[in-house]
C-alpha cells in the first residue's frame, strides 16, 4: 500500500478496535505524523503493510490518545 494508504489504514483501525471518533483518530495520526513517527515509512514503502498498520495503531494511540 502507499504511504498515504497505510495512514488510512491506521486511522480506521483506531477507529474500530477502540472506538474512536473519526476526528479524534485522524487528530492522532496528524500529530504523530508532526512528530515523524511515520518518517521512515516514507522514504521505505515496503514498510507499509497491513501486519504493521496494525503495530502503528497500537503505538499511536498508545502515545496519543
Amino acid at each position: 500500500m502507499t504511504y498515504e494508504e497505510h495512514l488510512d489504514e491506521v486511522t480506521t483501525l483506531i477507529t474500530e478496535k477502540w472506538n474512536v471518533a473519526d476526528q479524534a483518530a485522524i487528530q492522532m495520526v496528524m500529530r504523530a505524523q508532526a512528530d515523524d513517527y511515520f518518517s521512515g515509512h516514507d522514504d521505505d514503502p515496503s514498510i507499509c503493510t497491513l501486519d504493521r498498520a496494525h503495530i502503528d495503531a497500537r503505538a499511536v494511540y498508545k502515545k496519543y490518545r
